[in-house]
């Protein structure tokens, strides 16, 4: 499924299900004429609770199957995939990997010198400590107070996000944080900026939210600038969406995530 010109070529992203979608988003809004495949492993969502050596596999596998379509740089949209199998995708792929973690790192550290940090994201990202890890090993003049929040995932996932529901469940696991002096809060996880509004109301407007999405489409943008691989094109561009499972449910719900309308999903065989 190679494109003739290499420029013409597709972006791959892949999550556990709909929140890569907010990186689909961001990657849209700044390039509006690239083409783009992204693969939701919907069968086997979360990813957060799952062991790493699974989540390692899972992602191969979801890596793997963008390649047959002939992508030409890939995302890994999911912490939870980049804190388990970033390295190893990386070695295992012929075209250029961007994980979206190491993108939310360069934003703690552009915005926060200093100060008191949270990081919110699933059991299995937290429990890696790579945020933490990889943050202070660049700027050891921060506090970091990383918390997993494993019900995030289903409540949006459910279509809860406005539900009073999800008020509870996000003052409960963010109480640790409160009255802490925190400045920001990485949302280390892509389904959790559809929290956002509550994230903030609970913690106060003083506190900054970090969306790494944003930064991980310029990311992207200024590597296919750098490799020649930006789409000269200026026609529509071509959108594909795979699931490994319930494709419609993925359509109705996904438009929120990508506030885009989508109209065709296809199961991954």
């Amino acid at each position: 499924m190679t494109h003739p010109d290499p420029r013409m070529g597709s972006i791959g992203i892949f999550d556990s299900g709909f929140g890569g979608l907010t990186v689909m988003r961001a990657i849209r809004e700044l390039m509006p004429h690239e083409n783009i495949i992204y693969f939701g492993d919907t069968a086997r969502l979360p990813y957060g609770s799952k062991s790493a050596e699974t989540i390692l596999r899972y992602s191969l596998e979801n890596a793997s199957f963008l390649a047959t379509q002939g992508i030409k740089v890939l995302v890994i949209a999911c912490n939870t995939s980049c804190s388990a199998a970033l390295d190893e995708v990386r070695k295992a792929s012929n075209i250029p990997v961007i994980g979206i973690t190491e993108q939310g790192v360069e934003e703690v550290v552009r915005l926060f010198p200093d100060g008191k940090i949270g990081i919110l994201g699933t059991r299995a990202t937290i429990t890696s400590g790579i945020y933490q890890q990889q943050i202070l090993s660049r700027c050891t003049t921060l506090e970091l107070f990383a918390i997993s929040c494993p019900l995030f995932v289903p409540l949006v996932e459910e279509g809860y996000v406005e539900h009073p529901m999800s008020a509870l469940v996000v003052q409960e696991y963010l109480r640790p944080l409160k009255n802490r002096g925190i400045k920001g809060i990485l949302l280390g996880c892509t389904h959790y900026p559809l929290l956002q509004e509550t994230i903030q109301q609970e913690l106060g407007p003083d506190v900054q939210l970090l969306d790494p999405a944003i930064a991980c489409a310029e990311k992207t943008k200024a590597l296919l600038e750098e490799m020649n691989l930006l789409n000269p094109s200026s026609t529509l561009p071509h959108y594909q969406f795979f699931v490994s499972d319930d494709p419609e449910k993925f359509r109705l719900l996904g438009k929120a995530f990508l506030n885009y309308p989508i109209e065709h999903v296809s199961q991954k065989c």
